[in-house]
């Protein structure tokens, strides 16, 4: 169940608590009510609990840093840097 099913949880649980008059034999609409909403809590602490693991950020790794201490180095097979030797 996502975070919208949570709200849906909590919004019908608040509905049956305080905005009905309802009378039903053998259920109380106001304690199935205030349960839904405790559900709804609950689900919507989870849901963001494993979010904010989900968005954990990393770190950049930096890539090794290459130092050249030769300067330009003559290839020996005749050519410097296209051109004859």
């Amino acid at each position: 169940m996502g975070l919208g099913g949570c709200i849906i949880l909590i919004a019908v649980g608040a509905i049956l608590t305080f905005a009905t008059d309802w009378d039903m034999e053998g259920v109380n609409l106001d304690l199935v009510g205030v349960i839904l909403m405790i559900v709804g809590l609950i689900g919507v602490t989870t849901f963001s609990s494993i979010a904010r693991r989900r968005r954990m950020v990393v770190p950049p790794t930096t890539p090794p840093t290459v130092i050249d201490e030769g300067g330009h180095h003559r290839r020996n097979d005749g050519y410097n840097n296209g051109y004859g030797a």
